[in-house]
């Protein structure tokens, strides 16, 4: 078979669909993979195990009539989709290819997930619905180790990591990098050395966290988006904000304590382990008014 999987998303919701990558490859040993995606998670799908060829999506303006064209030759000849983006962009491209067996919310698909249920399942819930009503029953934990085995960042342990940052222009999603700094300094009384992780936008909590803990190692934007899986990997614990990271130091299955506000309910979209494991969740619909005695308890 000549099977396709359309994934997009943020980089938790990409890092949350590696179960279901693993179970699609399971259940089609001999088949010919191909993963859509987006280009920051190109490289990363590329080292995968469980694809066999990656696409990128450029998800051209609709009014782009060559671009559409080019993007619905990628889409034909397939014997399968998995849509596991289900947006409304990704349900178009079920008619862009010309009705191949599929799986997704599309109007008219071969295998469709539909009924209010489904918007109040958390992803990995959700994901692992949709593939059983596709035939597929049996959801291997999916084995990480060609990220978590690579070298990484040379980190001492035991430490710590911190990841203050989240989406630009989310910022009722993070926790006060002021808060975070006299973390990390109770971190080190403790004798967990203090790693600040971040998006290169998140320089400035870095430097704020360092300026009140100096024994905290920065290393916000010199890391490589799989570096963070063997750093995640080898941490006593990982503390952050409802973002990307985060679902990167669960998956590797890290200890972690998140950070929710108002702004995202973590029933739905909570950073989850390897065997599907909750985090520690913390929640105030401010994250202002979250203590740090309350986040340095729940840590220790």
């Amino acid at each position: 078979m000549n099977i396709l999987v359309i994934r997009h998303g943020a980089l938790g919701d990409f890092v949350m669909s590696f179960a279901p990558f693993a179970a699609i490859r399971a259940h089609h040993p001999r088949a010919q993979i191909t993963l859509m995606t987006t280009a920051p998670f190109v490289d990363l799908a590329q080292s995968a195990p469980w694809f066999d060829r990656v696409i990128v999506d450029a998800k051209p303006a609709w009014w782009d009539i060559a671009a559409v064209l080019r993007l619905r030759t990628q889409l034909t000849g397939f014997d399968f989709v998995y849509d596991l983006q289900t947006s409304g962009r990704s349900s178009r491209y079920f008619w862009l290819a010309r009705r191949a067996g599929w799986s997704g919310v599309a109007a008219g698909c071969s295998h469709p997930q539909r009924g209010p249920l489904r918007e109040t399942m958390h992803t990995i819930e959700r994901q692992r619905d949709q593939l059983r009503l596709a035939g597929i029953a049996d959801f291997p934990a999916p084995d990480l180790r060609f990220l978590t085995d690579r070298p990484g960042p040379a980190i001492e342990p035991p430490y710590a990591l911190l990841v203050p940052g989240a989406a630009p222009h989310r910022p009722e999603k993070r926790w006060p990098a002021a808060r975070y700094g006299a973390l990390a300094c109770i971190l080190r009384d403790r004798g967990l050395h203090p790693v600040v992780i971040g998006a290169p936008a998140d320089s400035a909590l870095g430097a704020e966290i360092s300026a009140i803990c100096p024994a905290a190692t920065d290393l916000i934007g010199r890391t490589t988006l799989p570096d963070l899986f063997p750093l995640a990997a080898r941490a006593a614990v990982a503390i952050g904000n409802d973002t990307g990271p985060m679902h990167i130091a669960a998956a590797t299955g890290c200890r972690c304590v998140v950070l929710f506000s108002a702004a995202s309910d973590p029933a739905l979209t909570a950073p989850r382990g390897p065997d599907g494991a909750w985090p520690t969740v913390l929640r105030a619909p401010v994250l202002a008014d979250l203590t740090l005695e309350r986040v340095a308890a729940a840590v220790a």
